[in-house]
């Protein structure tokens, strides 16, 4: 078996992308999308028809909601014709401008559940992507006792980690590749290896985290940068992967040995830490790389949500 082949003996993979042609080609369980692929999406012609759609459905509808349900339809409409092509799961992505809105992100999140339904998805099929502020963890911990399940994304410390899994959140998507980035730019004078990666230690950290404490989030590794990182996370719960990494995987052989192991983490002498909104806010705030990722992503979210807005606008 290549590389990718043997993965998905250990680890759950899942596409990174908004482009169904690379979603076929790897068969991933589940599909992540998000903003920022979305609207690199579209801009191919070849799903313009999805574009269309969102604002055949929108035209009619009051004025001040027009672009809102315009937007709401085209990522529902992307995750549909995802859900054609995988067995299990897609990431629908709710507007990063709500990250730190808890009843807005709530009923954001309930019209993007209600949209799918319509179109006769059960809602098991679907994960809300929220942003791992305090506002949307608690934004999160409301709709999983609604029975909406959550991808709590932009996740990049154990502080927002522990408070995703207190909340009872289905998944977490700790990114790998960001933390990787923030310590080249910040420690140049440092060269990491896969294994000593900071954001690979970071995942390893919180799958031992859970699994010795009985959670039962799912941790889905994501962001990455090379394929040493993924391997390196064999064994992780889910990883949500790009094509050209998946490629890459497939077009390589060798032997994936299994990193993460349930029995090393239940053994493994880790002290429960206790949370509250001030410890998480003080935590979160002493450490700077989370800090400023956190927020780096949340802006990058919104840049990419207005440049399709903009999109939208010109023909509504």
């Amino acid at each position: 078996m290549n590389l990718l082949e043997q993965l998905k003996t250990q680890t759950k993979v899942v596409a990174d992308t908004g482009d169904f042609e690379s979603i076929k080609n790897f068969k991933p369980v589940d599909s992540t999308t998000n903003p920022s692929l979305i609207y690199a999406a579209s801009q191919d012609n070849k799903y313009s028809y999805l574009i269309d759609e969102a604002l055949a459905f929108a035209k009619h509808k009051p004025a001040k909601k027009r672009l809102s349900m315009a937007m709401d339809r085209l990522f529902v409409n992307f995750g549909l014709e995802i859900l054609k092509i995988v067995p299990g799961r897609v990431s629908t992505e709710v507007d990063a401008r709500l990250s730190f809105d808890t009843k807005g992100s709530v009923a954001k999140a309930r019209e993007l559940i209600a949209l799918y339904a319509e179109a006769g998805i059960d809602r098991k099929r679907v994960l809300i992507k929220l942003a791992s502020t305090w506002e949307g963890i608690k934004a999160a911990e409301i709709l999983t006792k609604e029975g909406i399940h959550c991808n709590l994304t932009l996740l990049f410390s154990m502080p927002q980690a522990i408070a995703c899994a207190d909340a009872g959140v289905q998944l977490i998507s700790p990114f790998v590749g960001r933390v990787l980035d923030w310590n080249l730019k910040n420690r140049p004078e440092h060269s990491f290896t896969p294994a000593d990666e900071p954001g690979v230690l970071l995942v390893k950290s919180i799958y031992n985290y859970y699994k010795k404490f009985g959670y039962k989030t799912e941790i889905m590794g994501a962001s990455f940068r090379n394929t040493g990182e993924i391997l390196e996370l064999a064994g992780c719960d889910l990883m949500t992967i790009a094509p050209s990494l998946l490629s890459e995987l497939e077009k390589a052989q060798g032997t994936v040995d299994q990193k993460l192991v349930l029995k090393n983490a239940k053994a493994s002498d880790i002290v429960k830490i206790e949370l509250n909104e001030k410890k998480f806010r003080w935590l979160l705030n002493e450490n700077a790389m989370a800090s400023e990722k956190l927020a780096e992503g949340i802006r990058k979210f919104t840049e990419d949500i207005v440049k399709l807005e903009n999109m939208l606008l010109g023909r509504l």
